[in-house]
Parts: structure tokens; sequence; C-alpha cells
């Protein structure tokens, strides 16, 4: 069983991007490590650091239940400049997890920007 991101139009031949519930974890420390932090520090993923406390556009997605809610089409847009610079900073690197990591950033890039394209939630499931 895994989660899957995917756009909330209710086209099954939307693009998606799903993990295993471990893989998630996993593209969320590193995102977080991409920003400056660590997340089991953070409130919820067994630390006492509260949100606030960080500044990153990555927070909706980094601070959100796995398998359930949606992210809006103002937070999808936000996040996309930092996604994007992320995957420029890093594509170049032979490393095979980094780079299962920066795969990983274009296919969330890919649906954050369909939702964006079609006005629709990026839904948890």
């Amino acid at each position: 069983m895994g989660l899957m991101l995917f756009p909330g139009d209710g086209d099954v031949e939307s693009p998606d991007v799903s993990w295993s519930y471990t893989g998630f974890h996993m593209f969320r420390e590193w995102l977080a490590d991409a920003e400056g932090f660590t997340l089991a520090e953070m409130n919820g993923f067994g630390g006492d650091r509260a949100w606030s406390s960080i500044s990153t556009t990555l927070t909706p997605l980094l601070d959100h239940p796995d398998d359930n809610g949606s992210l809006a089409t103002a937070q999808c847009a936000a996040m996309l400049p930092r996604l994007e610079a992320i995957i420029d900073q890093l594509h170049e690197d032979s490393d095979p997890v980094l780079q299962r990591r920066v795969d990983d950033t274009r296919q969330l890039v890919t649906v954050m920007k369909y939702c964006l394209d079609k006005d629709v939630e990026l839904l948890f499931g």
C-alpha cells in the first residue's frame, strides 16, 4: 500500500506521483534537508520544533498528513519555484539515490503544474 498525489479533476488519465509511505517520508526528509532543517525535529515528526519557526514555501507539503487532504492551487503555485530550483541545482548529480529524489520532484512538479492549468486541488490519497 502506498500514497498517491493526484489532481482533483476526477480524470483517471491525469498525471500523478506515488510513493510507498516510507518512500514519501524519505522524500520529505530530503526536501527538509534541502531547506536547511531536519524533519525529525519538527512537530508531528517526533520533535517539538514548531513549523512557524522555519521559513520555506514547502511547508504545506512537508507538514501535511500522508494519506488524506489536499493542497490548494495557490499553495502549489507558491511551491513550484522552489521545487524547480532544487531540480536545477541537483539534476546533473550521478548519485542514484539523489537522482531518484530529483525524478520524484520532477513528477511532483508535473502534477502541480497540471493542477494549476486545470485549477484543481492536489489530492493526497
